[in-house]
């Protein structure tokens, strides 16, 4: 409903009446992610960042600029630094109420309430005297994104100018700097790169043309929303984020880096001409071959003429860089000499990098903006391909239409994930075959007449009694394939829970192109008129043979309620009827990770150079970081993987609410942390992996609160507790394999999620 501050504050007070109350500390956690996002921690642990920041406003404070406004104050470590350089007046102003009320909390605790004036709102509203009771000489800010522009400096800092601060000292002018308005950053130069990248590939571009036997036709489009027209309805950021330097697998710089544009925060004129310009051509040689996956973009942020930050991805910072995918190229294929030519303008105050094509100076001709040969390098094998070629044969027509389908990057990296599909449709296989072995014959052979061939039947379609179709469900969330799979396999009516429209029309394109008829695939949220009850009969006198659950959130989690969801389903099944996955195991290992626990909690008050901020927002501090990529990740392994956890779907009575698991130290050092994953059992021998190199999930981890000294030979004693969908690891004192070594009783650390 939106009230995410109120519901903050229940849940916080849930847990503080019932501190075992897995539920709302799950939900708390949940929506303190939303409420104070997890890059204020980053930042404020980012002792350069800090230090030159403060170091820029001591200079303009003593040059003379005694009144600041902080826009987007945050937890108002920027008008602190005014405050303590010396400014006479300093107001701050912050719309999230949840941060407004953190940093009067702060500034409380730093004895500089009186002295800072906190305004909880836009900047955009700010007015004179209402307000503050003149124009200020200094705006300090750091509403910059990692694409410069997406949180909306350019805006307010026009208002700024127009409405809030000292007019701008003009050139070779000299006096007092208090009488003149200026702002840190002073300005920005925004530079790029084009790289090869396989993991932005994966996530951003459908590499396969055959997905276990399903053919995708080519008049169907799938697109990230980084690649969505400036067009579209609703804005959408133009860009992903990703911290390059630990992107899984690396990159390859294919050019060198290039200027994409500058802006000074300090000329009225030039931002207010930046949403109006036309659009810059650019174009950059290629220095290596490699195939085109993105540009990436990072700034130099110009506090003022000695200090600067910069947020490449060769250098330490908290920043991450934008991510600009491309798409719509015949031949990603790229070699010294090509030209990577571009766009780029600032829309709807985003830095938008457009039209990104390829000139091959050796046939003089521009390949971009074509959507033909040569689509990726994750193509299955000429097999695949025929198959392909075979189907848009007999389902293109010259005038058929295009179909944009917008899939979210984890659902493409679905699509291309072809272990996910290969086990899944094994599975489905056998226990559609084990149910009625004949019924499934039967079902092929109907399966042959609608493909047109000879299944050396001789009989009549009209002397065959029509077999009772198997029911399959698919509750997965976002776009599944599998309901068409499960389709191909029999005679099966399978079910698709799909919300959208544009999904629902690519999946009966896909079921055209591969021969399946479209009339046969349902979408099951036509049928059902509570929505929140999916889980329900497909008619009244008939059960499901498959019901498909997401058991685990691409961001490593596991899915809320799916214990529910899975008792639900077992009395829905007919017999012999399975739920995909059967069983679930959740692997871990300990590990010593600064980078963790930096992401996590603010480190005392020496990366915030005195100020005293971390027990305040350490309050919003969540023990479990999401979306991680252990194969990537700055860690030291202090232990082997070891088996946390058994959630079995079908078989509940082999599901433990306690258990006791012991870790073998094999490397001395600090446990800060536990990275854990998942093997997910459609069956006894077919497995998935959410930690494999082509899933398209994500690994999580515990942090700890305080870190656990451990020697080499050591046991460290995880007691694994399981509840509804809600599991707790908490580690016990640890004990020693061998006895004359004096190691002391560890304090229990317990972590939740």
């Amino acid at each position: 409903m939106g009230f995410r501050d109120e519901a903050a504050g229940y849940f916080r007070k849930a847990v503080k009446l019932n501190p075992d109350f897995s539920d709302a500390k799950e939900n708390f956690y949940r929506v303190a992610n939303w409420l104070v996002e997890r890059w204020h921690f980053i930042m404020l642990n980012d002792t350069k960042r800090n230090t030159i920041y403060n170091a820029a406003i001591q200079k303009a404070v003593c040059l003379g600029s005694k009144s600041v406004l902080d826009i987007g104050a945050g937890t108002g470590i920027l008008s602190m630094f005014a405050k303590k350089a010396g400014a006479h007046s300093v107001y701050a102003c912050e719309l999230s109420k949840t941060m407004y009320e953190l940093a009067c909390d702060v500034m409380a605790a730093n004895k500089m309430e009186a002295g800072i004036k906190l305004l909880h709102m836009k900047s955009l509203d700010i007015e004179i005297p209402k307000h503050i009771p003149e124009r200020v000489s200094l705006v300090v800010t750091e509403t910059v994104d990692a694409g410069l522009f997406g949180e909306g400096i350019v805006e307010s800092l026009i208002h700024a100018w127009e409405h809030l601060l000292l007019q701008p000292k003009t050139k070779g002018e000299n006096g007092n700097c208090e009488k003149y308005g200026k702002v840190i950053p002073a300005s920005a130069v925004i530079f790029g790169m084009a790289v090869e990248c396989a993991e932005i590939r994966r996530h951003h571009r459908v590499g396969v043309k055959d997905v276990a036997g399903i053919c995708l036709p080519t008049n169907v489009k799938f697109q990230s929303p980084a690649c969505s027209s400036v067009d579209a309805e609703e804005t959408i950021e133009p860009y992903t984020t990703e911290k390059m330097s630990r992107v899984p697998g690396g990159y390859l710089a294919l050019t060198e880096c290039f200027e994409i544009m500058t802006v000074d925060f300090n000329n009225l004129q030039e931002l207010k001409s930046l949403a109006t310009r036309k659009p810059d051509k650019i174009s950059t040689p290629a220095i290596k071959e490699g195939v085109l996956d993105a540009v990436v973009v990072w700034f130099v942020l110009q506090l003022d003429e000695e200090h600067s930050l910069s947020t490449s991805p060769s250098e330490e910072t908290c920043w991450e860089q934008a991510v600009y995918p491309v798409q719509d190229l015949a031949d990603y294929w790229i070699k010294p000499g090509d030209q990577v030519m571009m766009e780029v303008s600032c829309q709807d105050c985003y830095l938008r990098i457009q039209g990104i094509s390829v000139f091959n100076s050796e046939h003089e001709m521009d390949v971009g903006k074509s959507f033909t040969k040569n689509e990726d390098l994750l193509c299955v094998g000429n097999e695949a391909e025929l198959c392909s070629a075979l189907a848009n044969l007999q389902t293109s027509k010259p005038d058929a239409g295009e179909q944009t389908c917008v899939l979210e990057s984890t659902e493409i990296a679905l699509l291309n994930n072809a272990p996910y599909h290969e086990g899944f449709k094994m599975a489905m296989r056998k226990v559609l075959s084990s149910l009625t072995p004949e019924k499934v014959g039967q079902a092929m052979d109907a399966q042959c007449q609608r493909k047109g061939m000879s299944c050396g039947s001789g009989q009549s379609g009209s002397e065959q009694s029509v077999p009772e179709p198997f029911y399959v469900l698919d509750v997965s969330e976002g776009f599944s394939i599998l309901p068409v799979m499960a389709g191909m396999l029999g005679q099966v009516r399978p079910y698709s829970s799909v919300e959208k429209e544009q999904h629902r029309t690519a999946l009966d394109l896909i079921s055209d192109a591969s021969h399946f008829p479209r009339e046969t695939l349902e979408f099951w949220l036509r049928h059902v008129e509570d929505e929140s009850a999916v889980l329900q009969r497909p008619k009244s006198d008939k059960l499901w043979s498959i019901i498909i659950l997401d058991v685990i959130e691409p961001s490593g989690l596991i899915q809320q309620e799916i214990m529910e969801k899975a008792a639900i389903s077992r009395c829905l099944l007919q017999s012999g009827g399975k739920i995909f996955p059967q069983y679930v195991l959740m692997f871990g290992l300990l590990v010593e990770s600064q980078t963790l626990v930096e992401e996590s909690a603010v480190q005392g008050t020496e990366r915030t150079l005195g100020l005293n901020i971390a027990p305040f927002i350490n309050q919003f501090q969540v023990p479990i970081r999401v979306f991680l990529d252990l194969s990537s990740l700055p860690c030291v392994p202090l232990s082997e993987p070891v088996e946390l956890l058994r959630l079995d779907l079908m078989t509940p009575y082999l599901n433990t609410a306690n258990r006791e698991v012991k870790v073998r130290i094999c490397k001395s050092g600090q446990v800060t942390a536990i990275p854990f994953w998942y093997h997910l059992y459609l069956d006894d021998e077919i497995r998935l992996d959410t930690s494999s190199e082509a899933s398209h999930w994500k690994q999580a981890a515990v942090v700890l609160d305080n870190p656990i000294q451990v020697e080499m030979g050591d046991e460290l004693v995880l007691n694994v507790q399981h509840h509804k969908s809600n599991v707790s690891i908490t580690s016990e004192a640890m004990k020693s394999s061998f006895p004359m070594k004096k190691c002391g009783n560890r304090a229990a650390s317990s972590q939740f999620f």
